[in-house]
């Protein structure tokens, strides 16, 4: 068990190395309900993003917002698929991404992210308990862990510098909303 966590730690630290490499910021389990407004915060505390949930009487809508009240962009369910599919817009109105669970799923759960305009994105892990990678291709570009807090219903997701934060913390949010049912 000690030997476990201490190779947990030491994956963590190679992974985003050297502290104030990769941004963290902090949600609230019990916030990620369809309907409900919640705070996404940096590591300090600090509010950073608003998500806005509306329920629209045929499809899930959250409003994904800066600080200010800006939006960023929006996550949007798509009706009529195969598989469940939820849509992140750009503040435009363009398709940015579209997140959706893979139909085989081994041991891991697997997730694709279809990004509008970059490198499609892979996130593997246990989702149901917030442990999970988030990477294009053989590099990892965010990862979501509860063992970065104490508090409990809170995890974290990091994010790497070169990579639009916005984008990871709302495919986080799309995840999240279709893993948990929208709790």
């Amino acid at each position: 068990m000690i030997r476990q966590r201490r190779e947990e730690r030491r994956e963590e630290r190679e992974v985003f190395g050297r502290r104030g490499t990769a941004v963290r910021y902090q949600m609230r389990q019990r916030m990620l309900a369809i309907g409900d407004d919640f705070w996404i915060e940096d590591e300090g505390g600090q509010r950073v993003f608003k998500v806005d949930g509306r329920a629209l009487r045929i499809r899930k809508l959250l409003l994904f917002q800066d600080a200010q009240g800006n939006d960023l962009c929006r996550i949007q369910e798509r009706m009529l698929r195969v598989r469940d599919t939820l849509v992140i817009e750009d503040a435009q109105g363009n398709q940015a991404a579209s997140v959706r669970k893979a139909i085989i799923t081994p041991i891991r759960d697997r997730w694709t992210v279809k990004v509008g305009d970059g490198p499609d994105l892979e996130i593997q892990g246990n989702i149901l308990h917030h442990e999970y990678m988030i990477g294009d291709g053989d590099r990892r570009v965010g990862e979501v862990s509860k063992r970065w807090f104490r508090i409990r219903d809170t995890y974290g997701v990091a994010v790497e510098p070169s990579q639009n934060d916005v984008l990871i913390l709302a495919t986080t949010v799309a995840v999240a909303i279709m893993a948990h049912g929208g709790r």
